[in-house]
């Protein structure tokens, strides 16, 4: 086994945070090789990662590319990464939307060696996250992503920067207060970080134990039920869902460009695969339990943001509520499968795993194109307002192709990827949950309704005269940035088998 194969995952992990530093140590006067650094150095993940897709083996049981060593020897834990299916699919999205996030930053004129420098650390931090298997390690790396991203919106973000970044902030570490209360409550009872280890023999912990110095034994029903909520509190703000959404149009909206692409496209996943990764496997009963909230909350997502959408009058402001409504089927069909997981419904829930899990992907490559063109058209006009776009088909007749292609994919045309994993969540949620799938599919309705909105604010009607005469085209660059996303919504609406084979074989093993 050569280094590469031996290292792969740690390669992945570590190359683009090594990468920050490089740029950092390039002479401030010299941006075009802060800019040629930090592209080629995004690009040494996005090749490992396609090579860790292509030598994954999705019939293989349990986790792969696997490397432990000694960390935390004190307290039992290690330096432990892996990869699953889910792992595999999430890994690739990042590693391809930071490329193309660097390159929409290519004209950044206020400080390009920090803001390209944030972009690389904050891939290494959501990274950590999908191939953590020890619950320190990824507690560290889940706390690692919020100083880049916080940076890039308070220094780099619009007008109302510095509110917007200071709510992020705190929402996310509140919930992260929760997160690290219940590791430690993890760590306690299991005597181990490991996660490998914790979903062998944590369902099976019967004895009361005695916590926080109490006279008196906790029962593990109590300790388990304070570490299962304080994941999904966690986990929900930062997917987000409602009612735990609210930081999330003010950070999406004033954060630079390449910020929001990756906010929305790979950040909001992390609550997702938490739910995935941790809820599931390691709370079967409290997730059943309390799945029908789960699914109420994900309809109320559903509805109220596909609602808050189509009430915007800044197009991008309207792209980041509609994450709100995306991720909601992600958490859908998620609840579905907490709640029909060991039951006669499991088949069905495995159709719904399976959507959530290929929304997630689908959803970070559909709003980070749409985060790319909202940037594109705000760079030549320095307006988002749709009262005053409007028109501009005649004079972007790229752009227009483009925004409308991506608008469709957004909103689930057949033959593009939105469709195929919202199909399939709701063909294996509508036996679990009918009445909330129901309810559910009103917020199809409006999402068709805001997104002709803002083809229409963007493309169609009157053209305002400030336009006229004007070179208002996407560049070349942007439509290089563009080409890979395009191609995948519609290699993913074509032909899905290529990614569900993969993620299919995890989620049966995760669903038993």
């Amino acid at each position: 086994m050569s280094f590469i194969q031996a290292h792969l995952l740690s390669l992945i992990l570590f190359i683009p945070a090594v990468s920050a530093l490089v740029v950092l140590m390039i002479p401030r006067d010299n941006e075009t090789g802060q800019r040629w650094v930090s592209l080629a150095a995004s690009l040494i993940p996005l090749a490992l990662a396609i090579g860790l897709w292509f030598g994954y083996d999705p019939t293989q049981p349990g986790y792969q590319f696997v490397e432990e060593a000694p960390w935390y020897t004190t307290i039992h834990a290690n330096f432990h990464l892996g990869a699953d299916g889910i792992t595999a699919v999430l890994v690739l999205l990042t590693t391809l939307l930071v490329p193309l996030a660097i390159v929409v930053s290519w004209n950044e004129e206020r400080n390009l060696r920090t803001h390209l420098a944030l972009l690389l650390l904050l891939e290494t931090g959501m990274l950590g996250v999908f191939l953590s298997l020890d619950l320190l390690l990824f507690f560290i790396f889940w706390e690692v992503g919020l100083v880049p991203i916080y940076f890039l919106i308070d220094h780099w973000g619009g007008e109302h920067r510095q509110r917007a970044a200071f709510k992020f902030l705190i929402y996310t570490m509140g919930g992260s207060l929760g997160l690290l209360l219940a590791i430690q409550l993890i760590g306690v009872v299991s005597g181990t970080f490991d996660l490998v280890n914790i979903s062998q023999n944590w369902s099976t912990l019967t004895r009361p134990l005695a916590l926080f110095g109490l006279p008196i034994a906790v029962p593990i029903a109590t300790v388990k039920s304070i570490a299962f909520w304080a994941f999904v509190i966690a986990f929900a703000i930062k997917i987000p869902i409602w009612p735990f959404h609210t930081w999330l149009p003010d950070a999406y909206t004033e954060a630079p460009t390449a910020g929001s692409m990756l906010l929305a496209g790979v950040m909001a996943k992390l609550g997702a695969y938490g739910f995935l990764r941790l809820v599931l496997p390691l709370y079967p009963q409290e997730a059943h339990r309390y799945a029908w909230i789960l699914a109420l909350l994900a309809t109320l997502s559903i509805i109220f943001g596909a609602l808050s959408a189509w009430g915007q009058g800044d197009l991008k402001r309207l792209v980041a509520y509609s994450s709100v409504n995306h991720m909601g089927w992600v958490v859908l069909g998620i609840a579905a499968a907490a709640y029909a997981r060991g039951t006669l419904s499991a088949p069905d829930a495995v159709w719904a795993m399976n959507g959530a899990v290929l929304q997630m992907f689908n959803h970070g490559v559909s709003t980070a194109g749409m985060f790319l063109l909202v940037g594109v058209i705000y760079q030549r006009t320095k307006t988002r307002k749709l009262e005053d776009l409007g028109g501009l088909f005649p004079l972007m007749p790229i752009y227009g192709g483009l925004f409308i292609f991506t608008a469709m994919a957004w909103v689930g045309l057949p033959g593009l990827n939105g469709f195929v994993s919202e199909f399939l969540v709701v063909r294996g949620v509508w036996p679990i949950f009918t009445l909330f799938t129901a309810v559910s599919m009103v917020g199809l309705l409006i999402t068709g309704a805001y997104v002709l909105k803002g083809i229409r604010g963007v493309l169609h009607g009157p053209l305002n005269p400030e336009w006229s005469g004007k070179a208002l085209e996407i560049g070349r660059r942007e439509v290089l940035a563009m080409s890979p996303l395009l191609g995948l919504m519609l290699a993913v609406g074509v032909w899905p088998s290529w990614i569900l084979n993969v993620i299919n074989q995890t989620v049966l093993r995760l669903l038993g």
